[in-house]
């Protein structure tokens, strides 16, 4: 018997997930997305998985960073998102990049191709009750009217924080005079070459103009129900890292280590702003790090005082949106069910991850809990000891101990192995030892991943039984 539909609303990265891993589990899933027919603040186009802020899909190291595990994850779970990104890369040193028009067209391409996707446009405000399975994957900007309906089944309104987008810039109006191409420490990545980063140096006087303009800088003001909204520290505005202190930007996405001039290669930059590949064709690049709460005639000028961008031309300016999310170790089950309506389930950033692929994998487990559940089968979760693991222990456990501190004890988070259950310290090669830092804890993140991939794989050999047998 072919089984009823899931319905999935939300057409983003955790959305697109969650249908295509419903379709390759032989569940028949309609895929609501409201646009184009109700824009949001932050979206331009109406394709699925349209990524609004960065282009990048941070770190690819599986061996060494969370993030760069959960990526070979996602492809180990045949994940869409992963598969569009792998061919749709830019050059970004470490990092995996992608053009995100050609990504999103991907994305589109394969949900339209597949003949158990039933894709609909039109907003939901409140899924019918014949709806008895449904994955709200709506992301932080989940519509006003729907956002009311879950207000109303959960008794307590949504958490709120800020959001922010960097400016993108025309690459022929950079001054290579001035900048380099460099990535740091010339690491080479995903279809990088170890230069794939433009680098913007400032001395001293340079960085001190520029954090005085920052500070004195017009920015966007809030209406007064938004003022006690908080940040997500992952994507603060600079102005609003340079206020917490003159030297914050020059170590965070500032900061010159690794870089070095090759016109100058024995004067160091005080201060670097880099510039990452956002296009396939290279014609675009994005001011790494550079959110924005600033006025848009305020970014114009104030950007164009840093060396290399005085003639910059912007394809987009900065911006900054509010982004909601659930208070889930109290609201959801382990299955990502709303606890008070378990045939909801929630995916992506609304239920408090945060970042692109973190979005994609929670859509992914949402889907494959939903597909377990129509077919009748016994639902397991990943070992907490996996990437996919870690990131759903913290959305639906993480703070369960501290909820009665109130909701400000859960926030959105990244993936980190901070979130991993913890492993003995690992053993170095015989005659030698560990230098102090770095090193051992490089091998203790090796030894992580390491961990994760082999209980991964146990994990999926699990499920071939069941699914071979039917």
């Amino acid at each position: 018997m072919i089984p009823k539909p899931v319905h999935v609303i939300g057409g983003g990265l955790a959305g697109s997930e969650a249908a295509w891993q419903l379709a390759q589990a032989r569940v028949p899933v309609v895929l609501h997305e409201m646009r184009p027919l109700r824009a949001t603040a932050a979206h331009k186009t109406d394709g699925y998985a349209e990524l609004v802020c960065s282009n990048s899909f941070r770190s690819d190291d599986k061996d060494h960073n969370a993030v760069g595990l959960l990526h070979a994850e996602m492809r180990r779970l045949g994940s869409l998102v992963m598969r569009a990104a792998d061919s749709h890369q830019v050059p970004a040193g470490g990092a995996l990049a992608v053009d995100r028009d050609g990504f999103s067209n991907a994305v589109s391409a394969a949900l339209a191709s597949q003949p158990l996707i039933t894709l609909t446009r039109g907003e939901v405000a409140l899924p019918p009750e014949e709806w008895d399975s449904v994955i709200i994957a709506t992301g932080p900007l989940t519509s006003p009217d729907l956002a009311a309906t879950v207000r109303s089944l959960t008794g307590e309104d949504a958490l709120a924080f800020f959001d922010a987008i960097a400016p993108i810039v025309h690459r022929d109006s950079i001054d290579l005079e001035q900048a380099w191409f460099q990535s740091r420490y010339d690491k080479a990545g995903p279809g990088g070459s170890g230069a794939d980063y433009i680098n913007c140096p400032l001395t001293r006087e340079q960085y001190d103009i520029f954090i005085d303009a920052l500070i004195a800088g017009d920015k966007t003001s809030f209406h007064e129900w938004e003022a006690s909204t908080p940040y997500f520290d992952g994507c603060l505005p600079i102005e609003v890292m340079a206020e917490r202190g003159r030297e914050t930007l020059r170590h965070g996405p500032m900061k010159p280590f690794g870089l070095t001039n090759p016109r100058a290669p024995d004067v160091k930059a005080y201060a670097v702003v880099q510039l990452r590949q956002d296009n396939k064709l290279g014609t675009l690049f994005n001011m790494v790090g550079f959110q924005t709460k600033l006025k848009h005639g305020e970014q114009a000028r104030i950007f164009r005082t840093i060396p290399g961008l005085q003639n910059a031309e912007f394809a987009r300016l900065g911006g900054l949106h509010r982004n909601t999310f659930l208070n889930s170790p109290k609201l959801l089950d382990e299955t990502l069910r709303l606890k008070t309506n378990p045939r909801w389930r929630f995916a992506g950033q609304i239920t408090g991850c945060e970042g692109y692929v973190e979005s994609a994998a929670i859509g992914l487990l949402a889907a494959r809990f939903a597909a377990a559940e129509r077919r009748c089968k016994a639902i397991t979760a990943p070992p907490p000891t996996t990437a996919h693991g870690a990131l759903l222990a913290h959305i639906t456990g993480g703070h369960i101990e501290t909820i009665d501190a109130g909701p400000s004890s859960f926030q959105p988070m990244n993936v980190n192995f901070g979130l991993f259950p913890p492993i003995a310290a690992p053993v170095a090669p015989e005659g030698r030892k560990f230098g102090r830092g770095s090193a051992k804890n490089l091998a203790r993140k090796g030894a992580l991943s390491e961990r994760a991939l082999a209980d991964l794989e146990r994990w999926i050999v699990g499920e071939l039984p069941a699914a071979a047998a039917e």
